[in-house]
Formats: structure tokens, C-alpha cells, sequence
């Protein structure tokens, strides 16, 4: 890359005097993951507000790599960490949540999921109790069509802002998205900044009691308590993954110190010491032994970034 004859971080600061963001060399990863396992990030920039961001990616050089994190809950960063810039949003310009008139709310990219439904419940707005079952950030919703509990990202989605890697700042609509199953047509290179939501009247107390009922099915349910990623494979048409996953006898399976959950085993869970290799490996382990015995392949649903060493 053009800037590499010097600390990156120090050469891009260089090239950008009016950043006021944070600019971070060689920062861990693992720390900001649910998993806690992955090497650094070569520069870790978190933004100060959209503007700062479209700064920045304006003034990059476009044979630097961009990565975009947000609460690191459906993330395995690899041991070798992430090359070029990681960006990871965060305070309060992009933690924002409002209600707007027509039963509307708007969300800031990184407020997470669990939040914009009670603050939603809050306002009488149902409609988005089911995101208080999402374990992550709006960002992450958007760009993946996160759901839980009979509800979608784009069931209750208007519009989306974000920036693109030339730095324009740019507004989709949710046809715009074409949003399927665990998917988002946006384009790859757009970091997501916020999110406006449509709502409908609702009963604060019941939207409440909603999502307590919600709650309780997961920690029934799901190894919340763990270092997991939450669900890790996609459910393939008509199926539900982790009942190939136990069909195919890999309940409580073990690699390293990564382990399949005995709770609901389509979650991988770091037991302690587990590498990100581990994890990985154990995902792949999985997926060959449920193509072995059902004939059916599973896909990740946990992003995987980074170097693998």
C-alpha cells in the first residue's frame, strides 16, 4: 500500500488534518468481540460523527483495506488480525435514538438492538420488540437483515443512512436494501450509520411484557451467559440448523477450547483459552459433518474477518 514505508496510523494522520476522531496502531481486537479471541487491527479508527467519517474515507487511499466492526457480537476476528483500517462506530453521535412523528424512531448505527426496543416500548411503539432477541447493533441488523422471534430487519425498516468508501453520504430506501433471509443488497462498501424505523400504537406495558417473554425464551434457550457469537449457521430452507447439528452428532463437540453448546448447538462457545482458529475450525468441523450425514450444507451466519496465522 502507498502508505506502508511508515505506521500507518501516523501516515494517515498526516494526510488528515482535520480528522477529529481516533486513530489507534496495532490495536487488539479481541476485547471489542463477544468471542474475546483475534489479533489486532493494523489502525483502529472510530469516528467522531458521520461527517468525521466521510472525511476520512474520502481522503484514504483507496489501496488501504477498510473493515467495519460494530458490538462484536457476530464476529470471529482471526488470530492474525485485520490488515489496513478497521472502523468501529461508537459514542454518542452514532448511539443516538429518537422517536419521530407517524410512529417512527431513528437509531444511530451502533445503538444496539436491545435498546432501540425499549426505547421503542417506551414511546408505545410496537411493532420492534423483537429486536430486544438480537444480540448486536443496528449496523449489524441492517447489513445482515437480522431477526428474531417472527420479526425482520426489514419488516420495520424506512430507510438507512450511510457512507460509501468514496465518502459520499448516502440514504437507502428499504426496497433499495432488497433485504431476503439473513441478507442485505447493500452495497459492500457502505458503512451504515442509522436507521428509521416504522413503529405502530402500541401499549407500553404489553410491548414490556413482549419482550420480558422474549427474554426468558432466550435464557431458556441459548448460552447467553457464554463467550459465544450467537446463532452460527444460517437456517437452510425449511430446516432449522441446530437440528442437523445434533442430528449429525456434533452436540457438546470440542476443538480445542472451542465447543459446540450442550444448551443449543448452533452456537460455538470459547470455554476459556479458545483461539480464533479453534472456533473456526469447529465451525468447519460442523458443517462437514452435517453435509456427511444429512446432505445438507450449512452457511456461516457469523462474519469471520481477518488473518489467519
Amino acid at each position: 500500500m502507498s502508505v506502508e514505508t511508515k505506521d500507518l496510523a501516523a501516515a494517515l494522520a498526516e494526510k488528515m488534518p482535520e480528522l477529529r476522531g481516533r486513530l489507534a496502531s496495532r490495536q487488539p481486537l479481541a476485547p471489542f468481540t463477544w468471542f474475546r479471541v483475534g489479533g489486532p487491527a493494523e489502525v483502529l479508527f472510530s469516528p467522531a460523527d458521520e461527517a468525521d467519517l466521510a472525511y476520512f474515507l474520502k481522503i484514504l487511499p483507496l489501496d488501504v483495506p477498510v473493515t467495519t466492526i460494530g458490538l462484536g457480537s457476530n464476529l470471529i476476528v482471526r488470530d492474525g488480525g485485520v490488515d489496513g483500517v478497521v472502523i468501529r462506530l461508537g459514542g454518542k453521535a452514532f448511539g443516538e435514538i429518537s422517536v419521530e412523528p407517524g410512529h417512527r424512531l431513528r437509531a444511530g448505527a451502533c445503538a444496539p438492538d436491545m435498546r432501540v426496543a425499549k426505547a421503542a416500548a417506551d414511546a408505545g411503539l410496537g411493532g420492534l420488540a423483537f429486536l430486544r432477541g438480537i444480540p448486536g447493533a443496528i449496523g449489524g441488523a441492517l447489513r445482515m437483515n437480522a431477526g428474531a422471534h417472527g420479526g425482520e430487519t426489514k419488516d420495520v425498516l424506512v430507510s438507512a443512512g450511510g457512507v460509501d468508501r468514496s465518502g459520499a453520504i448516502r440514504e437507502f430506501t428499504v426496497a433499495d436494501l432488497q433485504m431476503t433471509y439473513r441478507h442485505s443488497g447493500a452495497p459492500e462498501d457502505i458503512i451504515f450509520t442509522s436507521a428509521l424505523f416504522q413503529g405502530r400504537p402500541g401499549d407500553p406495558a404489553e410491548i414490556l411484557a413482549e419482550m420480558d417473554r422474549i427474554t426468558e425464551a432466550r435464557e431458556n434457550s441459548q448460552p447467553i451467559r457464554e463467550k459465544t457469537g450467537g446463532s452460527t449457521f444460517k437456517n437452510p430452507p425449511g430446516e432449522k440448523a441446530w437440528q442437523l447439528i445434533d442430528r449429525a452428532g456434533c452436540r457438546g463437540l470440542v476443538v480445542g477450547d472451542a465447543q459446540v453448546s450442550e444448551m443449543h448447538c448452533n452456537f460455538l462457545i470459547n470455554r476459556g483459552a479458545a483461539t480464533a482458529a479453534d472456533i473456526e475450525n469447529l465451525g468447519d468441523e460442523v458443517r462437514a459433518r452435517v453435509k456427511a450425514e444429512t446432505g445438507v450444507e450449512l452457511h456461516w451466519e457469523i462474519k469471520r474477518i481477518g488473518v489467519k496465522s
